[in-house]
C-alpha cells in the first residue's frame, strides 16, 4: 500500500521536467503552462473534498480500484497528447483519481497498522518521496532515453496494471456501510473555539505550498532559462531537491511537536527561499540549489507542523470538516499562486515574476514566524493570569 501510494504521487510530478518540451512543441504561454498545473492541484481538492470518506462506505479495494483506472486513463491522455486541451484534461483526470488514491491508501494504512505509529510515518513521507522520486525519473528518462514525452507515462502505466493486480488481491479491511451517498457532500468548516489556533498557521501553509507550486510548474523553467541549465534531468533535480529534502525532515522531525516546529520551519522556508532567489538572480546554480535544500528542510518542517496542529486541535466529530479546511487551504496556496506567477511570466518576463513570487513567499513566511513568536509569547501569560 505504501508503495502505491509513492506510485501516485510520482505519477503526479513526472510531468514537470516535461512542461519545457511542451512549450517548445506547442508554443504556449507560462501562464497556460501554470493553469495546467493548477488544474491537477483542483481536481485533486475536489476529490479529496467530495469523495475522500467514499471508501468508508463502499470498501478500500473498490474505491482504490476505481482510481487506478482512472490514472489510468489520465497516463494514456499524456501519451496521445498533442496540444495543451488534451494535456489539461489528462491533469484534471489525474488530481481527481490521485485525490480519491490518497484518502483510501491512506486509511488501508491505518486499518492494517492500527496500533502502531509506522502508518502516521508513511503517509506523512511518502507523498514527498514520491513527488521527488517521480521528478528525478522523469527528468532521468527525457534526457537519456527515448521519446522524452512518452517513455515515463508507458512505464506509470505498466506499474499501475501491477498496482490494479495487487489491490484485487489485498484483503478487505473496511467493510461497507450505509451512507455513501451522503457521504458526498463537502463539509469545510473552522470552528470558532479554533480561530486563535488555526489563523496563525494559516500563512506559512500558504507560503509551503505556494512554494511546491512554483517549484512544481516554473521550477524546470527557471533552471533553463534563467540559470542556463538545459539538461532536462536537472529539472527533475530541481524537485527533488525540495520534495526529497522536506521528505527527510518529516521522516527526521516526526517525533517532534508541532508547536515546537512552527517557527523553525517558517524561518527555514524563508530564508531558503531567498537564498535561492539570490542564486537565481546571480546565476549561481550551486547557491540556488543550497537555498532550494533549505527550503525543502522548512517545506516538510512546515507540512508536519501545521498537519500536527490541525490533528491537536480539532475534536473527534470536527476533524472531517477541520482537515477539508486544511486541504482547501493548501491546494488553493498550491495552485492560485502558480497561475498568477504564470501571468506575470508571461507580461513582465520569468526573471521578474520569479523575483515578486520569492518575495512575496518570503514576506508570508516571515509574517508568519512573527505570528507564531508572538502567540508563544501571549501563551505563558495566558496560563498564570488571575481569575476574575
Amino acid at each position: 500500500m505504501a508503495a502505491i501510494l509513492v506510485l501516485f504521487l510520482a505519477a503526479s510530478s513526472a510531468p514537470s521536467p516535461i512542461y519545457v518540451i511542451y512549450q517548445q512543441q506547442w508554443h504556449f504561454t507560462a501562464w497556460a503552462l501554470t493553469v495546467v498545473f493548477a488544474l491537477y492541484a483542483i481536481g485533486l481538492l475536489g476529490a479529496l473534498l467530495v469523495l475522500g470518506p467514499l471508501s468508508d462506505h463502499l470498501g478500500r479495494r473498490p474505491v482504490l480500484a476505481a482510481a487506478i483506472a482512472l490514472e489510468i486513463v489520465a497516463l494514456a491522455l499524456f501519451l496521445v497528447a498533442g496540444n495543451v486541451f488534451v494535456l489539461s484534461a489528462a491533469r484534471v483526470l489525474q488530481g481527481i483519481a490521485t485525490g480519491v488514491a490518497t484518502t483510501a491508501l491512506s486509511a488501508a494504512l491505518v486499518d492494517l497498522e492500527p496500533s502502531r505509529g509506522r502508518a502516521g510515518v508513511v503517509t506523512s513521507v511518502a507523498p514527498l518521496t514520491g513527488l521527488a522520486l517521480g521528478a528525478l525519473g522523469s527528468g532521468l528518462l527525457v534526457e537519456f532515453g527515448p521519446a522524452p514525452t512518452r517513455l515515463v507515462y508507458s512505464l506509470l502505466a505498466g506499474a499501475m496494471v501491477l498496482a490494479m493486480v495487487i489491490v484485487a488481491r489485498m484483503p478487505e479491511t473496511s467493510p461497507r456501510r450505509p451512507g455513501a451517498i451522503a457521504s458526498l457532500r463537502p463539509r469545510v468548516a473552522m470552528p470558532a473555539h479554533l480561530r486563535s489556533e488555526i489563523v496563525p498557521v494559516v500563512p506559512v501553509m500558504i507560503a509551503t505550498w505556494a512554494l511546491a507550486g512554483m517549484y512544481l510548474s516554473l521550477g524546470p523553467s527557471v533552471a533553463a532559462e534563467l540559470l542556463g541549465l538545459h539538461n532536462h534531468l536537472i529539472g527533475g533535480v530541481v524537485v527533488t531537491l525540495l520534495a526529497g529534502t522536506g521528505a527527510v525532515a518529516i521522516a527526521l522531525l516526526r517525533s517532534r511537536s508541532a508547536a515546537m516546529l512552527l517557527a523553525p520551519a517558517s524561518a527555514l522556508l524563508g530564508l531558503g527561499t531567498l537564498i535561492s532567489l539570490a542564486g537565481v538572480a546571480g546565476d549561481v546554480a550551486w547557491l540556488a540549489g543550497a537555498g532550494t535544500v533549505v527550503a525543502g528542510a522548512g517545506f516538510g518542517a512546515s507540512a508536519l507542523a501545521t498537519f500536527g496542529t490541525f490533528a491537536r486541535i480539532a475534536r473527534p466529530h470536527e476533524r472531517s470538516a477541520v482537515f477539508a479546511l486544511a486541504n482547501t487551504i493548501n491546494y488553493l496556496g498550491n495552485s492560485v499562486p502558480a497561475v498568477l506567477g504564470g501571468i506575470a511570466v508571461t507580461t513582465l518576463g520569468l526573471m521578474t515574476a520569479t523575483k515578486i513570487y520569492a518575495l512575496a513567499i518570503a514576506v508570508i513566511t516571515f509574517s508568519a514566524l512573527v505570528l507564531r513568536l508572538r502567540q508563544t509569547r501571549t501563551q505563558p501569560r495566558a496560563a498564570v493570569a488571575p481569575r476574575v
